[in-house]
């Protein structure tokens, strides 16, 4: 029976991996963010837009030019009180924290210019995505997750949206922008771990015990 036990849990698991693997060659992620350089190392062919940019981060991220999570909370909320259309509760502590994590490739703990740059403007996106298929309650309910979530860039299996359901939305199955954005960062930030390890591009990883618990505990 034990036997019985592992093969089934061993075959689950390599179920759920071949499902994201196939998510993930699918994943067509933004343009990564760029190595962490010098803020004042500023390119002599950067955009307008990105100046000005690079000034209102400079403004908000204080004298260390870098974002950590309260400063991320500050700002995401101070955003989110302009849009009273998307009729949802501020981003909390925790929910930044995560953000952070997922986003901090060099584990420092904060986000440089092109790090919260990335964060940023995938969340423009999502925004539009969540406009999109959220009802008068300002809520995506269930039923429409699936177009949502194909809309933002994840065409997702279903076992995976089921895992997502249960881990983001209430219990009627609905999830609200908080919860919508903050799904979104982690699926964006694991597929482009997984595209990282895949060094082969054959939808395989492999990683060692120390590896995977970096990998699975800071994001």
């Amino acid at each position: 029976v034990g036997g019985s036990k592992a093969t089934n849990v061993l075959g689950l698991l390599g179920g759920l991996v071949n499902i994201i693997s196939e998510a993930a060659a699918q994943y067509k992620p933004e343009p990564p963010p760029a190595p962490r350089s010098h803020f004042a190392n500023v390119e002599a062919n950067e955009s307008e837009e990105l100046r000005q940019f690079r000034g209102l981060f400079a403004q908000l991220a204080g004298d260390d030019m870098e974002v950590c999570a309260t400063e991320l909370m500050n700002i995401l909320n101070k955003v989110m009180a302009r849009h009273q259309d998307l009729q949802s509760e501020s981003f909390s502590l925790d929910t930044c924290r995560s953000m952070v994590a997922v986003m901090d490739s060099d584990a420092t703990g904060k986000l440089d210019f092109y790090q919260f740059r990335y964060l940023w403007n995938n969340i423009k996106k999502w925004q539009c995505s969540f406009k999109e298929y959220a009802g008068p309650a300002g809520r995506i309910e269930m039923r429409n997750l699936p177009a949502a979530f194909k809309a933002a860039g994840f065409n997702l299996h279903e076992q995976l949206y089921a895992l997502m359901i249960r881990r983001y939305a209430d219990e009627d199955g609905s999830m609200d922008f908080n919860n919508f954005i903050s799904c979104l960062v982690r699926l964006d930030g694991m597929f482009r771990a997984f595209k990282s390890l895949d060094r082969r591009g054959d939808g395989k990883v492999q990683m060692n015990i120390e590896e995977w618990l970096q990998l699975t505990m800071y994001s």
